[in-house]
């Protein structure tokens, strides 16, 4: 394996970065998964949604970008990250630096179809989510595609996103 010792997995709320983390950790028994956003709501006692009305999405933000440099010390760690961390240009460089970065891209359908029903999305509890989502696909990709790798989820299944990703983590 290269320097690069963390698996860092980005993408758009709903992408899979939770389910495809727990399933890496699995299979590569020797990394731990960390979730950035669990962790986060472990250290403030809030839900991420509470978080963002009882403070701001700024502070939020803010924890996010503490806790990426907290959990990228180290190696052999599965992180996933919350869909919007790798728009900071710090978070990014320290990601990029620190880790292979996977971008798990899906399609706008998927997505909606995954997230309707799901009210822990705070930037989505408004009218019309499939347009909010659709607008902020739009505005994260061009961050996104500076992955390391960007793997389309759209047509592939939950094993052979895991093979793509220990193929390149391993090469």
């Amino acid at each position: 394996m290269s320097e690069k010792k963390n698996i860092i997995l980005v993408g758009m709320p709903a992408s899979g970065k939770t389910t495809i983390g727990n399933l890496l950790a699995q299979n590569l028994t020797d990394y731990t998964f960390v979730d950035t956003d669990s962790i986060i709501e472990k250290t403030q006692g809030l839900k991420i949604t509470e978080i963002f009305e009882k403070y701001s999405e700024d502070y939020f933000r803010n924890l996010e970008y503490e806790t990426i440099k907290m959990v990228c010390c180290g190696n052999k760690k599965i992180i996933s990250i919350g869909g919007g961390a790798f728009e900071n240009p710090s978070n990014r460089a320290t990601l990029l630096n620190f880790g292979k970065v996977f971008y798990l891209k899906s399609d706008l359908d998927i997505l909606y179809l995954r997230i309707s029903e799901d009210k822990t999305r705070p930037l989505l509890q408004k009218e019309n989510p499939k347009e909010i989502l659709k607008k902020l696909l739009e505005r994260r990709e061009e961050n996104y595609k500076k992955a390391h790798y960007i793997i389309d989820t759209s047509e592939i299944n939950e094993n052979e996103i895991i093979r793509l990703i220990i193929n390149e983590t391993n090469s």
